[in-house]
């Protein structure tokens, strides 16, 4: 993993380390060399990535909220981290409307806490702080959206990463800027992995209802969202935070998407999968009343592509491909988590 060379011997904090992102973003750069320290609650899911890839015995793992602004002041003070990744979140729409309050402490205070500890930090190189594709006043009227385009999400979920997303903005313009510290934010799509374990996500539906023989429900199947492999907004996480070390005058705001033909509905998600498993999965159709979430969003990431030379290193029959694979051979047939997960993360940075 040469293009990682950077990450080797840099300390390096994530915020959210316990989540499905966080533990690939974990083996990532534990695999690159790094010194890695992460912050988090517990695995938000039993079982849980995190736990299968053992990460806490390669790792310091911190127990901490976003929320608790001393105990995390002081573990920044403490690890003096040279680049920061923030991913921890409150990070599904249909949570969000049964906990809203709790949603936007995690999501903005939580972000805001962040950003005043690193604010008072030395020797900071780069941040990241990993926002969501939904952060944007969705229109559905068939458009990509682009990074100057206005934010202001629907939902519980998707509005606290609004104001995540504008609270860096703002900590960037009035403190980060004149200390030469460059602070992005990255809009990343729906992922798929294997490894992820939460409710009311497309994939780990799937792998649930494969495993007990059921067919695949879909809630909203013409629903379009801009599907990619975990790997890829980490990768780009990754050369962002890198690139911008280099030169802080690249800190701003990215989206991290697929190409335009990999933005497909959900339905198409779900016969891939299925073809994918074998053994006779099947997709059906199970509607309800739930609450509102929009039916159509797409990314431009062309900004991230033509600056910083990122590339989708996998297809969208590739990504579920991959999904698929992991999930039937840790979790039907036994297989070692870390040694698959190993196994998909060398491949990828080695296309």
């Amino acid at each position: 993993m040469r293009e990682l060379a950077f990450y080797r011997g840099k300390k390096v904090l994530i915020t959210g380390h316990t989540g499905f992102k966080g533990a690939y973003l974990s083996r990532i750069l534990l695999l690159a060399g790094a010194d890695v320290t992460g912050y988090a609650l517990d695995p938000p899911t039993d079982p849980s990535l995190f736990a299968l890839m053992k990460l806490s015995s390669d790792m310091r793992s911190v127990k901490g909220d976003v929320r608790d602004f001393d105990h995390l002041d002081s573990v920044v003070r403490e690890v003096r981290p040279d680049v920061v990744f923030h991913l921890a979140a409150q990070p599904i729409v249909r949570e969000s409307y049964r906990i809203p309050r709790e949603t936007f402490e995690i999501n903005v205070m939580g972000t805001v806490n962040l950003l005043e500890a690193l604010r008072r930090a030395e020797g900071v190189l780069s941040v990241v702080n990993v926002t969501t594709d939904k952060v944007y006043f969705n229109r559905e009227d068939g458009r990509a959206y682009r990074e100057d385009e206005p934010l202001n999400g629907y939902d519980p979920y998707s509005n606290s990463k609004s104001c995540s997303d504008l609270a860096t903005q703002s900590y960037r313009s009035s403190f980060f800027e004149e200390a030469g510290i460059p602070v992005s934010t990255a809009r990343a799509g729906n992922v798929i992995g294997g490894g992820d374990f939460a409710k009311d996500r497309l994939v780990p539906d799937a792998v649930r209802a494969c495993l007990k023989g059921e067919p695949v429900a879909l809630r909203n199947p013409s629903s379009v969202r801009p599907w990619q492999h975990v790997l890829e907004p980490l990768s780009a996480y990754l050369l962002l935070a890198e690139k911008q070390a280099a030169d802080p005058a690249l800190a701003g705001a990215w989206n991290v998407g697929p190409a335009p033909e990999d933005m497909v509905p959900t339905q198409r998600i779900a016969e891939l999968f299925t073809e994918a498993w074998g053994s006779g999965a099947s997709v059906t159709f199970t509607p309800d009343d739930g609450p509102h979430e929009a039916s159509l969003l797409m990314l431009d990431s062309a900004k991230l592509r033509e600056t910083l030379g990122w590339k989708s290193r996998m297809n969208i029959a590739e990504a579920v491909r991959a999904s698929a694979v992991w999930s039937k051979e840790v979790l039907r047939d036994g297989a070692d988590a870390r040694a698959v997960s190993d196994r998909q993360i060398r491949a990828y940075f080695e296309r």
